[in-house]
């Protein structure tokens, strides 16, 4: 990709800091599925957590580009790494596009400092790709709004200090009546957690259901107008499937360099694997379709980066599609490059195989993301 001196820069400074603080620890996190707290501060201090955070609250005033240069950098050794790395867009992205300037004021200089860890609450155990379908209710009662229900697969929210929670405020059915709320986990009573997610892969990215007991939320914590929350958590996945395309990539890029380093040393037949046509045309084959996913992922930042929001939605569900579908083609390929050690834990491209399937399942599956490039290209 061709970057500006600025761009180049800031990849280069991410990928000293991933050879020195991520890379040794990547396999251990994944072992151990802890949730890597000094990463949180050191990303943090670096303001990757905080990108998008504009400079007038403080922040480092990233853009899409950026997220995605961060996220597929770090994702060369450690995807699930790279998820803490502009962890908050989900968070923000509401707040700047619907939220009261009281909110941002309030919420973004916090964010700015680095080291807090936020969450969007939006799929529960019926309503998955069908956001639609959620059930759980926030009823007005005087200044605040009381929230009952549950919630899946909310990522970090177990260890967040703040959630952007989607809620139905009315009976209407579909995506209309949908509301966000800011919950503050830690302070407000009715808030528990169920048992941690054991995951195939992205360990160390936990992942707990939550349970809303009569929570009390003040009425300013609603962001935007009542009933519009559905049009905030789109907006908001439309800015985020970029940097899980960004991610796959990187996953990929990650295994691909993997897969030519032990093809060039193992030996069989008294050649290197590497000199056979069979290992060479799946390597080839590996490096195109990534090179083809980054170039889409950095079109589709650019036109995030520009504000070309009509664009951005048709691109976001390709970039995110190809890139996690590219992922896991290419581990799979890699493991059977390295053969029987491919399938074990003493080598990388295990870990990076089961990190790949994920990518085609969160964020919108892959097949909803069809659906939307369909629904685009047939308006």
């Amino acid at each position: 990709m061709s970057f500006t001196e600025e761009q180049t820069a800031f990849r280069d400074n991410i990928r000293k800091m991933v050879a020195r603080h991520v890379a040794p620890v990547a396999a251990e996190i994944d072992e151990t599925d802890r949730f890597p707290l000094e990463i949180v501060k050191l990303f943090g201090e670096m303001g990757l957590m905080q990108l998008w955070v504009p400079e007038q609250y403080g922040g480092p005033n990233g853009n899409l580009t950026m997220a995605c240069i961060a996220r597929e950098e770090i994702s060369k050794v450690s995807p699930a790494c790279a998820s803490i790395a502009a962890l908050n867009t989900m968070f923000i992205m509401p707040l700047l596009h619907f939220g009261s300037e009281e909110q941002r004021r309030k919420y973004l200089p916090i964010i700015a400092k680095g080291g807090v860890v936020t969450a969007i609450a939006i799929s529960e155990p019926q309503a998955g790709s069908d956001v639609s379908a959620l059930n759980t209710r926030a009823r007005k009662d005087g200044d605040c709004y009381v929230l009952n229900g549950r919630k899946q697969w909310c990522s970090y929210g177990v260890v967040a200090d703040y959630i952007v929670v989607m809620a139905r405020t009315s009976d209407s059915s579909g995506a209309d009546g949908i509301s966000a709320f800011i919950v503050e986990p830690k302070q407000m009573p009715g808030i528990t957690f169920g048992r941690h997610e054991r995951k195939l892969g992205f360990h160390g990215a936990p992942n707990t259901p939550i349970f809303f007991d009569n929570v009390r939320v003040p009425a300013e914590n609603l962001v935007g107008e009542e009933g519009k929350g559905f049009r905030a958590s789109m907006r908001a996945l439309d800015l985020n499937r970029p940097t899980i395309g960004a991610q796959s990539v990187g996953l990929a890029q990650g295994a691909l360099e993997a897969s030519i380093a032990y093809a060039k040393e193992r030996k069989q037949f008294k050649r290197s694997i590497a000199e056979f046509q069979g290992v060479q045309f799946m390597l080839a084959d590996m490096a195109m379709r990534i090179e083809a996913a980054r170039a889409l992922v950095y079109e589709c930042a650019r036109a995030g980066d520009e504000g070309d929001w009509k664009r951005l939605n048709l691109l976001a569900s390709m970039a995110k599609c190809i890139g996690s579908d590219t992922a896991m083609k290419v581990t799979t390929d890699a493991v059977q490059i390295f053969g029987g050690y491919g399938y074990t834990m003493d080598y990388p491209v295990e870990r990076m195989m089961r990190d790949a399937k994920l990518t085609q399942i969160f964020e919108g599956t892959n097949q909803i993301q069809r659906v939307v490039i369909a629904r685009e290209l047939l308006r």
